[in-house]
């Protein structure tokens, strides 16, 4: 068993752990950026997916994961993120000060509304922001101007330092182009997370009661989180704009919300990587499901591509059975594969036994 010796409170803090822990995370992102050397353009395609999503991931991650609130509506600032991202550019901007423009409107735009949303808690807050993105969904259509209304809007090309960018046209650029806005942002997330208003995001999460005691402004902090999540959520909302090139109001349903959702849970809250690993789950499951499909169709005398359907019947069976056997999603299977072989052979299979996560006060709450 490997121990860390701390020799001052910043080690708790630290944003890696020790050396090994920086060239692993080191060896992570070459990895990433070796990749469209060796893989298809297809496969490059759907890295570029897990990026964007992984985006959105830590948008709602900041929010649900690291302060508690529950939110159903982030599909709704993503569509924001995006039809201003295009506006702006469609009006004479360039990319870079156009996608920081779109992160401000969505964050002020989070925080006009945070005032009132958050005045509300758990189920209720969740149907606040449901309704959130269904109403996002009629102003889409009646903002004709900026949206385009039903027909929708098309993405114009990047150009970027005198280079075009295009999702299809140049699919290793785009890829380079949502991985770097994906490592800044999530450097300023870890870095977030170390400040005293990321503590403080942690303590409201854990009990706002004690959080009220020790200090903390719990609205103040809840409507920061809100504000910084929906920011997030914005920049991953204009970079989706430009993968799938045209977007409508039929671009962000419900639908997004409940996946990004699903994708936070299945990763882990609580935890960065949780965002990284859901937006794998999200993106890649339902193409293995697809072609274990086609497998079973090819060889097999049953036919399954008759049966409508029989995809997301599968994805959404898949995603109840982590969620019921292992709530603390695929992160905490990596801590409890890790655990073990730290601690082999003394690890006990109670040492991760569920707590109960609510305390005594906030009981009749």
């Amino acid at each position: 068993m490997r121990v860390q010796f701390k020799s001052s409170y910043d080690d708790d803090i630290n944003l890696f752990q020790d050396n090994r822990h920086r060239i692993q995370y080191g060896i992570l992102i070459l990895l990433a950026i070796a990749a469209p050397f060796v893989l298809p353009e297809y496969f490059v395609g759907e890295l570029t997916q897990i990026a964007i999503w992984s985006l959105a991931g830590l948008g709602l991650m900041l929010l649900v994961g690291h302060t508690g609130q529950v939110s159903l509506g982030h599909a709704a600032f993503m569509a924001i993120g995006a039809f201003a991202n295009i506006a702006l550019m469609a009006r004479g901007w360039p990319f870079i000060p156009a996608l920081i423009a779109s992160a401000v409107i969505t964050g002020v735009a989070g925080a006009v509304l945070a005032r009132p949303l958050l005045r509300m808690t758990g189920i209720y807050l969740a149907i606040a922001t449901l309704a959130l993105s269904v109403i996002i969904e009629d102003i889409a259509i009646i903002a004709e101007p900026v949206t385009g209304g039903v027909s929708g809007v098309l993405a114009p090309i990047i150009e970027l330092f005198g280079y075009e960018i295009d999702r299809y046209g140049t699919p290793t650029a785009f890829y380079y182009l949502c991985l770097g806005v994906l490592l800044l942002v999530t450097l300023m997330y870890a870095n977030l997370l170390r400040s005293p208003s990321g503590r403080a995001f942690l303590a409201v999460r854990d009990s706002e009661v004690s959080a009220r005691a020790l200090g903390v402004n719990v609205a103040n902090t809840k409507t920061l989180a809100f504000t910084l999540s929906c920011a997030i959520t914005g920049l991953a909302g204009a970079l989706y704009a430009h993968m799938v090139q045209v977007v409508n109001y039929e671009s962000f349903l419900i639908l997004i919300s409940i996946t990004l959702l699903l994708q936070v849970v299945i990763g882990g809250l609580g935890a960065m990587h949780g965002a990284f690993l859901g937006a794998i789950v999200v993106v890649l499951l339902p193409q293995v499901i697809a072609t274990l499909r086609d497998l079973v169709n090819a060889h097999t005398p049953i036919a399954l591509g008759n049966y409508p359907g029989m995809d997301m019947a599968a994805f959404a069976l898949i995603i109840l059975v982590m969620v019921i056997y292992e709530p603390r999603g695929l992160y905490g299977v990596w801590l409890k594969v890790r655990t073990w072989f730290q601690l082999f052979p003394l690890y006990r299979k109670g040492m991760f036994r569920r707590s109960r996560t609510y305390l005594k006060t906030e009981r009749m709450r």
